[in-house]
């Protein structure tokens, strides 16, 4: 367990503390199998990710299984756990990672691959799979880049490949059955090559010309010369997390995430997704509400995200927004739509999205020219581009963004200044309309396996930031804002993506040189890696040419569904500039894909949905205003104010109570708090004011909170107020806070306690986030005194921590590690 004075040193202390709603915690004697699910970054960003959410609720659901999850720890908590010794654990039940039956961490991107290996050094376990043994768990991997795992082979038992909804269940059945039986790690490897979608990295050996080119990709097998990916057939039948963790902090996608449909048939050539998740497998309508609307009611939530590869190609899209805006008020919900495609922007699907969005307005139209879109197959015009970005500015957003890449395929320096000029007449689009801005963002392009681009060379680093000073110059004449990705960034990102086996040793280098977060911009470190590529005698640009079409590639033995033959005749279609139809409206392309029996596109009727059960009467709405006392202590006093002031409204939420909104284009819930308790400080006299929009027992309240609020927080009473009375900031005339004493108490504290009673001031600087402040700590004091043990300090406003600091003599790492705690408040 983490120990008060780690939590108490780190940033975010929350990301750490487990516990959440929804969160599975399973023991006793039949749990037969336990399985850590690692994310290889921090906790924000794994707990946006549903393919995560997924497995974790698919393997607990499973009586003799239990999941818990991992996340990599930032770089300060990383340095505790190493300086104290203490091994990497789970959330929830903090079991040492070590002691799992299997980790599996999931590959979505390639610049994760460094914490991958911190993690597992944090956790005691041999990197290498050479060096583990039966008493270490098995290292699992999957999601996208699990398609091409190869710089990882020697460090992972096995990749999940394709669909992981009934393989994960396989391959925990047979881990089970081997633990049963007490077969050996080899016995147990061979069984589960035999699931379909499972690549066991041993079972192939890779020779090398000595070119570096690879002769052979040799299986050790007989019979099992290629591993084919995993397919989930239906995705209406598909298990969904209906009841899914409410994290105590604010994630990355702090919203309910719902997949409406899985592939895409556009033939986007640059695409990996497009090509690894064929074909379309779309979810009825009437199973997305219904996911929705349990999901909502077990989180509190107040938005949903639905989500697919492309969201307005889905075939119900306008039926399904028309039926969430429907909702009843105090049901309605934001949506978020993160993937709209021009092509699919009908004027009447826009009016829909303008009823639930209008901060921002995204298109990608990946090139800047008709002639390089012909090439990738973004099969949309300018003229479309521009009547979608007309009707965005009319229906009243005043920002678009337009995602381009560079770098694509024969591109020049024409494609680059169509670009420029294509944005230019996008912010024109919206001349007249009351205001339009556009924000350009260019990443790029980084070849990945499996596309019918995978045999093209990536531009380098100098050639990268000279294609950026191009856009950056043209954008800027047009007074258009630009973002671009870092060269370095998407340099290593393509070394890794079409990388072998040898990259291995680099990937080991950099780890023991610091390397970590490499996705992160500010924990970037290229010259580590540039030192690590250099002692292991790897040129990193090798991995960036072009290759040859008879080349054996690094993961031909990995079958997507996609015969290479398929993707080599979409290669030349691009290179003539001829545009390959989406087979959802047409003729069958070809891509073998499809068996047309139990793997087939599958795609939703449009039909309208039952319009939904009426609201309640606002129109005479009784007013009520009711004041909690909380009590926050143990772990919930690492959550932050913000943090707590989330948890307690998505309770309120969870619990159907009718909270009052305030009026306006962004509603926000009529929940009054006190000033900020500092993270760390316990409390039995948290105020908080809540208007209701009808009469509501505060007995009932208290009930209905209590068993929904994470443990640590509870509503100790409740009452009803006058409606007029001043929220809690203003009403609390005093608070009573007790500090422990350390170990170490100066000889003259009550004399310093004397002095600080008798002065009239106190100056003293504190930091408040990047700035330092200068406070009079004596005009705030009511009070000090030494009692029972404790110092006891009322304040009428200000910090505990900076008071007790001061009188106690100690810096503010030090105070954070006391035990303080508000005991009591005194009301006007």
């Amino acid at each position: 367990m983490l120990s008060s004075d780690i939590l108490s040193s780190i940033q975010r202390p929350s990301r750490y503390l487990g516990g959440e709603m929804g969160s599975i915690h399973k023991e006793g004697a039949g749990i037969e199998v336990r399985i850590a699910l690692a994310f290889p970054d921090v906790y924000e960003v794994g707990m946006s990710h549903l393919g995560f959410a997924i497995l974790y609720h698919i393997l607990n659901g499973l009586d003799w299984a239990a999941a818990e999850r991992a996340y990599a720890p930032w770089p300060d908590l990383e340095a505790k756990l190493r300086e104290a010794k203490l091994p990497l654990t789970s959330l929830e039940d903090e079991r040492p990672l070590g002691e799992f039956d299997l980790v599996g961490f999931t590959l979505q991107y390639e610049l994760s691959y460094s914490n991958i290996l911190n993690m597992l050094d944090l956790a005691g376990i041999p990197r290498r799979r050479a060096d583990r043994n039966g008493s270490h768990p098995l290292i699992v991997v999957g999601g996208p880049c699990a398609f091409n795992p190869e710089p990882l082979a020697d460090f992972i038992d096995c990749a999940v490949i394709g669909d992981g909804e009934e393989a994960v269940v396989e391959v925990a059945a047979a881990l089970r059955a081997a633990k049963r039986e007490g077969i050996d790690r080899a016995a147990l490897l061979e069984r589960l090559a035999e699931i379909e979608g499972v690549y066991v990295p041993s079972h192939f050996a890779v020779a090398y010309h000595p070119d570096g080119t690879i002769a052979a990709i040799t299986p050790l097998h007989p019979g099992r010369t290629r591993v084919r990916r995993r397919f989930l057939a239906d995705l209406d039948k598909a298990p969904a997390p209906t009841a899914p963790i409410v994290p105590l902090m604010q994630t990355i996608h702090d919203r309910v995430a719902v997949e409406i449909a899985r592939g895409c048939t556009r033939g986007c050539r640059f695409c990996q997704a497009g090509y690894l998740y064929r074909p379309v497998r779309e979810r009825s309508p009437e199973r997305i509400m219904s996911i929705i609307d349990e999901s909502l009611a077990a989180t509190g939530y107040e938005e949903v995200s639905l989500l697919s590869l492309s969201t307005g190609d889905y075939s119900c899209i306008e039926p399904l927004l028309k039926g969430l805006m429907a909702r009843p008020a105090e049901d309605r919900v934001a949506v978020s739509l993160p993937s709209l495609r021009v092509g699919s922007l009908t004027p009447e699907l826009m009016e829909e999205i303008k009823k639930v969005r209008k901060t921002g307005f995204t298109l990608a139209p990946e090139a800047g020219s008709e002639r390089l879109r012909g090439v990738i197959n973004k099969g949309i015009s300018e003229a479309d581009l521009l009547a979608a970005t007309h009707t965005a500015f009319t229906l009243g957003w005043r920002l678009v963004k337009l995602y381009f890449m560079t770098g694509l395929p024969t591109e020049t320096a024409a494609d680059l200044d169509e670009l420029v000029e294509l944005a230019g007449r996008v912010k024109k689009s919206g001349k007249g309309t009351g205001g339009a801005d556009v924000n350009v963002a260019v990443s790029t392009y980084v070849p990945k396996a499996h596309t019918p681009f995978q045999w093209e060379a990536q531009i380098g680093i100098d050639e990268t930031l000279r294609r950026q000073a191009l856009l950056r110059d043209g954008l800027r004449r047009k007074k258009l804002r630009f973002k671009w990705h870092e060269a370095q960034l998407s340099f290593l990102e393509g070394v890794f993506a079409r990388g072998d086996r040898r990259l291995g040793a680099v990937l080991e280098a950099a780890v023991d040189a610091g390397c970590r977060f490499d996705g992160w911009r500010d924990h970037f470190r290229f010259e580590l890696w540039q030192q690590a590529f250099a002692a292991c005698a790897v040129e990193p640009e090798w991995y960036l040419r072009e290759r040859g079409e008879g080349e054996i590639l690094p993961w031909d033995h990995l079958d997507c569904g996609v015969p290479k033959a398929f993707l080599l005749q979409e290669r030349q279609r691009a290179f003539a500039g001829t545009y390959t139809p989406d087979c959802r409206g047409g003729d069958c392309a070809g891509c073998g894909i499809c068996d047309f029996e139990q793997l087939r596109m599958r795609l939703c009727e449009r039909h309208e949905l039952p319009a939904p059960a009426p609201g309640k009467d606002e129109t005479t709405e009784e007013r009520c205003k009711v004041r909690l006392r909380l009590r926050k202590e143990g772990k919930s006093r690492y959550i932050s104010h913000l943090e707590f002031m989330t948890v307690l409204h998505r309770t309120l939420r969870r619990a159907g109570v009718p909270v009052r909104y305030s009026a306006g284009f962004h509603p926000a819930p009529r929940i009054s708090f006190p000033d900020a308790l500092p993270t760390g400080v316990e409390s039995d006299a948290e105020i908080v004011d809540v208007e209701l929009t009808r009469p509501w027992s505060a007995r009932a309240l208290v009930e209905a909170l209590n068993p929904r609020l994470p443990a640590g927080i509870r509503v100790l009473e409740a009452a009803v107020i006058d409606n007029k009375t001043p929220p809690p900031a203003v009403c609390i005339a005093e608070s009573t806070y007790r500090v422990e004493l350390p170990a170490t108490v100066p000889d003259d504290l009550p004399a310093r306690i004397a002095a600080f009673l008798a002065a009239a001031d106190c100056p003293r600087e504190r930091e408040k986030g990047r700035k330092i402040q200068t406070v009079d700590l004596r005009h705030n004091t009511v009070g000090v005194e030494l009692a029972d043990g404790a110092l006891w300090l009322r304040l009428a406003k200000g910090s505990p921590t900076v008071l007790a600091a001061h009188l106690l003599g100690l810096s503010g790492d030090e105070v954070r590690t006391l035990r303080l705690r508000k005991t009591a408040v005194v009301l006007r």
